[in-house]
C-alpha cells in the first residue's frame, strides 16, 4: 500500500505526453518573447501595486527594500531549480508533474491540491486589488458604482475626498486628517461584483485560446512595464528635489520593533518578505505553458529566469521610492502607487498609475487562470480528476471545461472572501510548492543522472538546499492561523485523493495489471 502511493509516473511516459498532436493536445504557439511577458505578466501586479503598501506600513517600514531583496534572493534558488524541471520534462502540470515523476503520486496529488492555493486564490487576490484600483479610476472621472458591489460582504465602506474606500484601511489616514469616520457617508458592501465580473471576462479569453491570450498577456505587460517606469522616474525626480524629505520618510530605515513578532525591526523585514511574497508569485506559472511552447527545453528557462530577473530590479527600485515618497504609515491602502504619484503632485501621473495597475492585475489573472486549468489538465490525464477536466475544445483546443469551472470558483472566492486572508494562503501554498520542487531537483540528479539536461541547475545540491530552507524560513514567520488553514486544506485534499484519485490513478491501474502506464 504505501509502495503505491510514492509510486513515480515514468519519465519515459511523461515525455510521451509532452509530444502529442492533434485535436486531443494543447496548441504550440509560444516563443521565448511569450514566454518571458507571460512571466512578467504574472509577477508584476497585486505584489508591487496594492501588497507592498500594506506590508511597509504593518511590518517593515522604509526596510520593505530589504524584504524584496530577501525575497528575490529566495525565488532565484527556486527559479533556478523550475528552469532545470521545465526543459527536462516539458509538459503542462508545473510543480505537480515534476513531483509525480521523482517523489511519487502522493507528493504529486498534496502539490496539485496545494497549487490551487497559488493560482485559484492568487487570482481571487489579484481580482480583489483589481477592483479596488478600477472603481477608484472610475470616481477620478465622477463614474460611481454602488459600495455594495465594491467589496465582500460586511466590509464597511466610507466615503472621502470623492472615493469609497474600505474604513479599515483609512483608519490612520483619517485619524491624521483629524476626521471623525462616523460623519462620513457609510455603507455596508454585500458582494464585490466588480472583481466577479473581471474574472468572468479573464476566463472568456483564456477559452479562446492559447495564442490569443498570449497575444493580449504580451501588450497588456508593455503598458503595464511602461507605467512602472514611469512611476520610477517621476518618484526619482521627486526625490532628487526633495532629498530632506525623502530622507525623512526614509528615517528611521528599519523601525524599531513594536513588541510582537512581524511589528517591525528585523522580525518585521521577515514578516514583510513572506507578506509581499506574493509580489513574485508567477514566474513558476510560466512552467504550467510548457506543453504549449514551441521549444520548451530552451526557451523555458529563458522565460522563467528572465522574467524574475526584470521584476526583481524594477520592484526594488518602485519599493524604495514608494517610501521615501509617502511616510510607510500612510501606505496601507488598496492603492499605494497611486497614493505615491499623487504626493509627488503630478496629478496624470495618479491616472496613469492607475490605469496601468488596472491592465496588469488583468494580465496577472489571466496567467494565474491560465496555470490553474493547465495543473487541472494534467492530473485529469493522469486519472486523479475526472475527465472533463482535461476535456480539449476541438476548435480552441484549450481545456475549455476545466477554465470555466475554475473561472467560476475564483471569481466567488474574489467576491467573497478578504484580499488579507487570501493572500497568506497564497503565499504559504506557493512556498510548499517551492520547497517540493526544490526537493524533486535534487532527488533526481542522484536518481537519474544520466538524464540529459538542456539546462542544469549549478551548485547542486547547494542550490535546492538553499531553496528548501529559505522557503520553510518564510512560511515559518507567517502567522500561526495560516498554518492552521493550510494544514486544513491539505486535509480536505487528501480526502478527495482517498476517494476519488486513488482509485482512479492512471499510474496504480498500471502497476496493478502489470502493463504500461497510458
Amino acid at each position: 500500500m504505501a509502495s503505491k502511493l510514492f509510486a513515480t509516473k515514468p519519465l519515459s511516459v511523461i515525455m510521451e505526453e509532452a509530444k502529442e498532436g492533434g485535436e486531443g493536445s494543447l496548441r504550440r504557439a509560444l516563443g521565448p518573447l511569450n514566454l518571458i511577458t507571460l512571466g512578467i505578466g504574472a509577477i508584476i501586479g497585486a505584489g508591487i501595486f496594492v501588497l507592498t503598501g500594506n506590508a511597509a506600513a504593518e511590518n517593515a517600514g522604509p526596510a520593505i527594500v530589504v524584504s524584496f531583496i530577501l525575497c528575490g534572493i529566495i525565488c532565484a534558488f527556486a527559479g533556478l531549480c523550475y528552469a532545470e524541471f521545465a526543459s527536462l520534462i516539458p509538459i503542462a502540470g508545473s510543480a505537480y508533474t515534476y513531483g509525480y515523476a521523482t517523489l511519487g503520486e502522493i507528493f504529486a496529488w498534496i502539490i496539485g491540491w496545494d497549487l490551487i492555493l497559488e493560482y485559484a486564490f492568487g487570482a481571487a487576490t489579484v481580482a480583489s486589488g483589481w477592483s479596488g484600483y478600477f472603481t477608484s479610476f472610475l470616481e477620478d472621472l465622477h463614474i460611481y458604482i454602488s459600495p455594495k458591489w465594491m467589496a465582500t460582504p460586511g466590509t464597511e465602506m466610507v466615503f472621502y475626498r470623492g472615493h469609497w474606500g474600505a474604513l479599515g484601511s483609512l483608519t490612520q489616514t483619517l485619524a491624521t486628517a483629524g476626521v471623525n469616520p462616523a460623519t462620513l457617508p457609510h455603507a455596508t458592501a454585500v458582494f464585490n461584483l466588480v472583481a466577479f465580473c473581471a474574472i468572468a471576462l479573464i476566463t472568456v479569453v483564456l477559452v479562446v485560446g492559447i495564442k490569443e491570450s498570449a497575444n493580449f498577456n504580451s501588450a497588456v505587460v508593455i503598458i503595464k512595464v511602461a507605467i512602472v517606469l514611469v512611476f520610477i522616474g517621476i518618484a526619482a525626480m521627486w526625490v532628487l528635489r526633495h532629498p530632506a524629505a525623502a530622507a525623512a520618510n526614509w528615517h528611521p530605515f528599519i523601525p524599531a520593533n513594536a513588541g510582537a513578532f512581524g511589528k517591525f525591526g528585523w522580525s518585521g523585514i521577515a514578516r514583510g518578505t513572506s507578506v509581499i511574497f506574493f509580489a513574485y508569485i508567477g514566474f513558476d506559472a510560466v512552467s504550467t505553458a510548457a506543453q504549449e511552447a514551441r521549444n520548451p527545453q530552451k526557451d523555458m528557462p529563458i522565460g522563467i529566469i528572465g522574467s524574475l530577473l526584470i521584476c526583481t530590479v524594477l520592484y526594488i527600485a518602485v519599493s524604495g521610492l514608494l517610501t521615501a515618497v509617502v511616510p510607510y504609515t500612510a501606505l496601507d491602502v488598496a492603492d499605494p502607487v497611486a497614493i505615491g504619484i499623487d504626493a509627488t503632485g503630478v496629478r496624470w501621473g495618479s491616472m496613469l498609475v492607475k490605469a496601468g495597475a488596472i491592465a496588469g492585475l488583468g494580465s496577472v489573472m489571466l496567467v494565474m487562470l491560465l496555470g490553474q486549468s493547465r495543473v487541472f489538465f494534467s492530473m485529469s490525464r493522469d486519472g486523479l480528476l475526472p475527465k472533463w477536466a482535461g476535456a480539449i475544445h476541438r476548435r480552441f483546443r484549450t481545456p475549455w471545461i476545466s477554465s470555466i469551472v475554475v473561472g467560476i470558483c475564483v471569481a466567488c472566492f474574489a467576491s467573497l472572501i478578504p484580499i488579507g486572508d487570501l493572500a497568506v494562503l497564497v503565499n504559504i501554498g506557493t512556498m510548499l510548492a517551492f520547497v517540493i520542487v526544490c526537493a524533486g531537483v535534487w532527488v533526481l540528479r542522484v536518481k537519474r543522472p544520466e538524464l540529459p539536461r538542456p539546462f542544469k541547475t549549478p551548485l547542486v545540491p547547494l542550490v535546492p538546499i538553499l531553496g528548501i530552507l529559505t522557503s520553510l524560513a518564510a512560511m515559518v514567520s507567517l502567522p500561526a492561523k495560516t498554518w492552521w488553514r493550510l494544514l486544513i486544506w491539505l486535509v480536505i485534499g487528501l480526502f478527495v485523493y482517498a476517494f476519488y484519485g486513488r482509485k482512479h490513478s492512471n499510474v496504480r491501474k498500471a502497476s496493478q495489471l502489470g502493463a504500461p502506464v497510458k
